[in-house]
């Protein structure tokens, strides 16, 4: 169903049992998770689907060690199990990440540890190879069941010398290094627009609509307003799920509803263009404590590195932006566990910023805040809505579909429905079917290529990218002429045809940031956003001067929020 006709529903009938304000992570697990239990259920965003907090992740889907000194067992033994469901569910965009500990100290927060358990100690400080190495055994105790199900290995304990011996430039004064396994979620945004999709295949009555506003409310009825006509629409829901992130208060605020329930931080990270650092971290991530204490990571994304993060209180997440004192510090960063390679502002390609739907408390420090997740609900005549409020708190990647599932049971309850599905072992979109042995991928991109006719060097480049979604791809680019992007050979007009026609592209940044790496991985010139969008005029039918508003805007973005100036 495309964007017209979602619109003419709405319009023609207005009631609907589930309201979800907010297309990120959390809002689109439940809508899937609503959509495969039979529910007639509206997402809607007021910008693009995952563009939000959701689109400022590390790429990590992680177990969450540092939780366990916080006493948070649960949220770990969650995390664990949910990173071990994505690397199953969805193998084509999250895999094992080895993750390397740099160790400079053998006893420090010894003592700081149990301290901060109980709750008598808040400042930060660097842990040494006694604590990482008691930590790793706990966290080793939770991810057993993962290792039986050869999901993840346990981890391991180097010494400097064969540290040394495989990181070269890793700085000489360390004591230890430890590696352990967590997941890397290769393209967040793909995984999540995955998900809308598989929903709204799987159920003719869950709709999506992104650059759809919230604008009000009264008494049994919901405004919303198209963001591309200004068409206002009402909608009668049964329930609101409240899933705006950072924004929840705001939501509410537009409701009518005076809450404070989300306290967020900052957190911003940079891409660099770096062969030397690129090949000095290998396939590792490195994830460690700086000397103030907070814990950053160096990353390895397809042939660029990853550098992050902040985590800073902030009351408007609309404000939120990667500062050049944020730019210094992680530069510096990387100089403390890397000290012979020089980064500098000219090997940036991208920065992001966002902010972390946390919630609302009184802590001397970020890093106190708990990370677990929680459902507020706001009901009642005092509200002067006939509908509940379900404002969803807290929550992350990783956790994403253990939170959804929470919040779907609630759901079913107050419906009155019971269950009828689970997601917990369903696979999402290219990652159905996907053969995991090399000589499996091959035999499947070759059955492609000749059922299609699309070479199978193509299908081998799409198959990347879509996982088994490739022969969708593939069977729509073989059904016209096609023909390369001049100014991006790796793309296809046929190929962004399909892209347009099936991932509710609206605009041009839409494609640029959020259906591709192609910014974040510093791909972009003024060559190749003149092609693809003149790629998009086409498939879209933009009239006159569209284009050129579109490439206006794509460059805005960039440079405004990315520091991106082509």
């Amino acid at each position: 169903m495309n964007r017209t006709e979602i619109l003419f529903g709405l319009k023609n009938n207005p009631a609907i049992s589930v309201l979800i304000v907010g297309g990120g992570i959390n809002g689109i697990g439940t809508f899937r998770d609503l959509a495969l239990n039979g529910l007639d259920v509206l997402l809607v965003d007021r910008a693009d689907f995952c563009s939000g907090a959701s689109a400022a992740s590390s790429h990590m889907a992680h177990g969450g060690i540092r939780y366990l000194e916080n006493g948070e067992f649960r949220l770990v033994r969650e995390a664990v199990a949910e990173r071990n469901r994505m690397i199953q569910n969805a193998p084509h965009l999250v895999r094992p990440l080895p993750t390397t500990i740099p160790i400079f100290k053998i006893f420090s927060g010894l003592f700081n540890a149990p301290l901060k358990f109980m709750r008598l100690l808040d400042k930060p400080s660097e842990r040494g190879s006694v604590v990482i190495k008691i930590g790793l055994m706990v966290y080793d105790a939770f991810t057993a069941r993962s290792r039986a199900q050869k999901t993840v290995p346990p981890h391991k304990f180097r010494s400097r010398a064969d540290s040394l011996s495989l990181w070269s430039k890793l700085n000489p004064q360390i004591i230890n290094t430890a590696t352990y396994f967590d997941g890397a979620i290769l393209s967040p945004e793909r995984l999540a627009l995955e998900l809308i999709l598989d929903a709204e295949a799987d159920n003719p009555n869950a709709r999506a609509l992104n650059y759809m506003s919230l604008t009000g409310a009264d008494k049994d009825a919901v405004l919303l307003r198209d963001e591309l006509t200004e068409t206002v629409y009402e909608v009668k829901p049964r329930l609101v799920i409240n899933a705006a992130g950072p924004w929840v208060d705001f939501t509410n605020h537009s409701l009518g509803l005076s809450t404070r329930f989300i306290g967020g931080t900052k957190g911003s990270h940079l891409v660099l263009n770096h062969p030397e650092l690129r090949a000095a971290i290998g396939e590792n991530e490195f994830f460690f404590e700086n000397k103030d204490g907070r814990i950053v990571l160096i990353y390895p994304l397809y042939d660029r590195v990853l550098i992050g993060t902040s985590d800073l209180p902030i009351e408007n997440p609309d404000q939120a932006s990667c500062t050049d004192e944020e730019v210094d510090y992680f530069i510096e960063m990387v100089a403390r566990v890397f000290p012979s390679i020089k980064v500098t502002r000219q090997d940036i390609v991208f920065r992001f910023s966002g902010v972390r739907p946390l919630p609302y408390t009184h802590v001397k420090t970020a890093g106190q805040i708990s990370r677990d997740h929680s459902i507020e609900v706001v009901s009642g005549d005092w509200t002067g809505l006939s509908f509940p409020v379900y404002s969803l708190v807290g929550g992350k990647w990783t956790s994403f579909r253990a939170f959804s599932e929470q919040v779907v049971d609630k759901t079913l309850a107050f419906l009155g429905r019971t269950r009828q599905k689970h997601t917990r072992d369903l696979a999402i979109g290219g990652g159905r079917g996907y053969p995991h042995m090399p000589d499996d991928i091959k035999r499947s991109v070759d059955g492609i290529a000749a059922w299609t006719g699309v070479p199978a060097e193509r299908v081998q480049v799409l198959f990347d990218r879509y996982g088994t979604r490739t022969d969708q791809v593939a069977t729509f680019i073989s059904r016209g002429a096609d023909a390369p992007l001049k100014s991006l050979p790796s793309y296809s007009r046929r190929e962004i045809g399909f892209l347009t026609q099936h991932e509710k592209i609206v605009h041009l940044d839409d494609l640029l940031l959020r259906r591709s790496m192609l910014a974040m991985l510093g791909r972009l010139t003024q060559d190749n956003v003149e092609e693809l969008a003149d790629a998009l005029s086409e498939s879209l039918n933009w009239p006159g001067k569209r284009k050129k508003l579109e490439v206006s805007r794509a460059l805005e973005i960039l440079a405004d929020r990315h520091s991106v100036r082509l």
